[in-house]
């Protein structure tokens, strides 16, 4: 059997389990569900599978991510055809989940069906209301990079047959990249965005020289010849691009990167899929900020009461007294810092402790499923420093990625010093919690055995982000590093910056800041380091929505930890708590409350 049928005989099988109850139904509430509850599951299990064979035939190279590898050889069409094609699609389906009864369904059923009609009204609001296709032209650079990266960064089938799906992807990349230049309207495009593709854009040849150039000898004969040809046409397809990046898309590029308010709540709604509003967000993430800085101030009471040019630090400081002793805490911890060329390898030093603490602690099931410290491809810089990339939910086994941004070459040794005071040690620590354990790696290593393929193609970022920084205090809390004080500084102060981040979206979308009151926030209020504070501000204006993600989905999280233990009471287990938090798949963190709480599913 072909690699190709078996993704597809495996994507059918892994449906199947979807159907119907959830895996814990006991027989007897199996047998005891009506005749109509059935019909409608049934409707829906099969609505499922369509949405996921059709929608991702449409959506090749997101296919190839998630470990459905039919499409390896194709790319995504973007041209107006082909985005009139999958809108008619998504509205068809969104039709056919309209004649299901949701009242219907079970549970598990519910929750997956609330997930997939949040999905499909949020791609057409995207498609004809928010038109990303035409003025944001980092869809494209990441389709661009992902075509190659998704086929050769993970051995999910032998190297000549991923370069024989690369070689056929390369020859398509020109058709792709002439359909940016033909959607995107350089009078919409934003000055940063348009800037920050100009720059990501070689990226697309530095795969092929770090993936494809050293197995060229993979391939024999005609199809050598047809890679070595792809390559030379990539390259070309790229050098034009480029040109057009910088001749006429980053001149000319005059769009207002500030979404407004009325943009930014439909927004919200979608790439949330939150029970919170923005009003509510924004006043929990102020009250939350207040509350931060004053356990960060008592923290620094502690660790500088014993230093001789310590500043004052009365019980009932004033502002000026908080923010003096608060930053001379920081230079502490700020003075540990790596090495410039030793970034990576210090991370690695810290997976390896924070995975041997979760294991003694016993906070929560550790998988098995490999995870790799790299460094972040070229394509995909200039956006964050570091983030997870776990392997789709069907490529069982492979390895996680935990990426991290080399220090750009040219920063000079300022940029450089102001980096690793940011990242430094005890920060890194925190970093390495919230991208990989118990954060983003194990997260995903726990969610991706839910039967759902639905729910794991449609993983809730809310919950994912939410989980990271959930751990972060968690850690924390469980007495991390010997409950070092410093460790502890920059565990709120990371939290401080998500805090922030929750501000700072709606600040720049919303309410129109300017620079100069965005980094007072950060800077300022959130003791970030210029660096750090002017990537945030290339990244808010870059984003919309996803900088409140982290907040808000720990905000969900720690409110659920506080039902569940209220209910519970002395039965309240940490570590039953965390696999049963992650035992549900990845969906919006209000649904896992509902399901363990046995709430109605709203």
């Amino acid at each position: 059997m072909t690699r190709s049928l078996l993704a597809t005989a495996l994507l059918a099988s892994l449906l199947a389990a979807c159907q119907g109850q959830a895996p814990s139904t006991s027989p007897e509430a199996t047998e005891a569900v009506s005749e109509s509850e059935s019909a409608q599951d049934a409707a829906f299990a099969a609505l499922s599978r369509r949405f996921l064979d059709e929608g991702l035939a449409l959506n090749p190279i997101s296919a190839t991510q998630i470990g459905d590898h039919r499409f390896d050889s194709e790319i995504d069409d973007l041209s107006e055809a082909g985005r009139k094609k999958a809108l008619d699609w998504t509205k068809a389906m969104l039709a056919e989940l309209d004649a299901i009864d949701a009242a219907g369904l079970s549970r598990e059923n519910q929750v997956d069906a609330l997930i997939l009609r949040n999905q499909l009204e949020g791609a057409v609001w995207d498609a004809e209301t928010f038109q990303s296709w035409a003025w944001d032209p980092q869809g494209y650079s990441s389709l661009a990079g992902g075509a190659i990266y998704n086929l050769m960064a993970r051995e999910f089938a032998p190297m000549p047959e991923r370069l024989k799906s690369a070689t056929a992807r390369m020859e398509k990349l020109p058709t792709l990249l002439a359909q940016a230049r033909e959607n995107l309207d350089p009078a919409r495009v934003p000055k940063t965005h348009a800037e920050t593709v100009a720059k990501q854009n070689k990226g697309l040849l530095s795969l092929i020289e770090n993936y494809i150039t050293p197995n060229l000898d993979q391939l024999q004969g005609e199809e050598r010849a047809r890679l070595d040809a792809a390559i030379e046409t990539t390259r070309k397809a790229v050098a034009e691009h480029q040109a057009w990046l910088d001749g006429t898309l980053v001149p000319n590029a005059k769009g207002d990167f500030r979404i407004g308010a009325d943009l930014y709540d439909q927004k919200l709604k979608f790439s949330l899929n939150s029970s919170l509003s923005r009003a509510e967000i924004a006043q929990r993430a102020t009250a939350e900020l207040a509350r931060v800085r004053s356990e960060m101030y008592a923290v620094a009471q502690g660790v500088l009461k014993d230093e001789p040019d310590a500043p004052e630090m009365p019980a009932e400081p004033t502002p000026g007294q908080q923010q003096a002793a608060i930053e001379a805490a920081l230079e502490m911890a700020y003075a540990d810092k790596p090495a410039r060329d030793k970034l990576v390898e210090f991370a690695k030093e810290t997976l390896e402790v924070a995975t041997n603490f979760v294991r003694e602690k016993d906070l929560v099931t550790v998988p098995a499923d490999p995870v790799k410290i790299i460094l972040m491809p070229e394509f995909q810089r200039g956006f964050a420093v570091a983030y997870a990339d776990s392997p789709g939910p069907l490529d069982k086994g492979l390895d996680t990625y935990y990426a991290i941004s080399p220090i750009p070459e040219d920063w000079t040794d300022t940029q450089v010093d102001s980096f690793l005071r940011e990242y430094n040690k005890h920060m890194i620590h925190v970093l390495t919690i919230h991208e990989a354990m118990p954060g983003h790696y194990l997260e995903g290593a726990h969610s991706v055995q839910h039967p759902s393929v639905l729910r794991g193609v449609l993983r809730s970022g809310l919950f994912a982000e939410g989980w990271a920084v959930y751990t972060e205090r968690m850690m924390a809390d469980a007495g991390y590093l010997d409950n070092d004080p410093l460790f502890r500084l920059m565990q709120l102060k990371f939290y401080a910056r998500a805090v922030a981040n929750a501000i700072l979206d709606q600040g720049v979308h919303v309410d129109g800041w300017t620079k100069e009151q965005a980094m007072d926030l950060m800077v300022r209020q959130t003791f970030q380091q210029e660096r750090e504070a002017e990537g945030k501000w290339t990244r808010a204006q870059l984003s919309s929505g996803q900088l409140a993600t982290y907040f808000v989905g720990a905000q969900e999280h720690f409110d659920t930890r506080k039902a569940v233990e209220s209910r519970l009471g002395d039965r309240f287990a940490l570590k039953a708590y965390h696999d049963d938090v992650l035992s549900h798949g990845a969906p919006p963190v209000r649904f896992v409350r509902q399901l363990m709480l046995d709430e109605p599913i709203r």
